[in-house]
């Protein structure tokens, strides 16, 4: 199923590179410009973290958003690297080494953000997610260093990314819809449900299953060794 989902993605964006191939800007540009643009959503959470209120889910809702638009740039540098035929191994190399950058300004930026409004629980919980996210890039390359193809795995780039992404666009709406909603039960000390639990209870998930891939991928290369 996600094998067609990112077929029909490639398929979609293919005018847009097409466009961005007349322009001649290069795929290691376009990887640059996806950093960037990270870089600007990390920027918005730290904001929140400063300015912002404690149930103001704006910046959350428009780093979500951010955060899918400079997802979408991983896929295009690719794409205009094939249609270009301009496919290189500093190209490749270039385009893993910017996509850990990001993940790890994107990870900073929501550990910033929980800390400042004192989800110090979620903030572990992201912090824990970013060593896996680490974790399951590490595996991969060290196995194809030798000489194992490694790219099993259900928590890669591209499904931590949409997690992510989507998680905190669904936190905005839901502040926005049903405002400062809480459930709580009288035995815990904490709410059982908020709004911020949109956001936090992927980044949770998200710790256990990228570590989970990290293992998965340790696994294989085992029994392909």
């Amino acid at each position: 199923m996600w094998s067609t989902i990112k077929t029909n993605a490639y398929k979609a964006i293919t005018p847009i590179v097409r466009m961005l191939n007349k322009t001649g800007i290069t795929p290691n540009g376009i990887t640059t410009i996806g950093l960037g643009i990270t870089l600007v959503s990390t920027i918005v959470l730290i904001a929140g973290g400063e300015v912002g209120n404690r149930g103001d889910f704006r910046y959350v809702f428009w780093f979500g958003a951010i955060t899918l638009f400079a997802g979408m740039f991983d896929m295009l540098d690719g794409q205009l690297a094939r249609l270009t035929n301009k496919m290189t191994k500093f190209g490749a190399l270039y385009d893993s080494v910017l996509d850990r950058y990001s993940e790890m300004f994107m990870f900073l930026g929501i550990c910033y953000y929980l800390v400042a409004h004192h989800y110090f629980l979620s903030s572990l919980f992201a912090f824990i997610a970013m060593i896996g996210s680490i974790m399951v890039s590490y595996v991969r390359a060290r196995a194809e260093s030798l000489d194992v193809e490694c790219t099993v795995g259900i928590m890669q780039r591209p499904e931590r990314v949409l997690t992510i992404g989507i998680a905190a666009l669904l936190a905005g709406i839901v502040s926005f819809v049903f405002g400062d909603f809480k459930f709580s039960v009288s035995w815990l000390p904490f709410p059982l449900f908020e709004n911020i639990s949109v956001f936090t209870i992927p980044i949770f998930l998200l710790a256990i299953l990228t570590n989970f891939t990290a293992f998965q991928r340790i696994n294989h290369c085992n029994n392909n060794m």
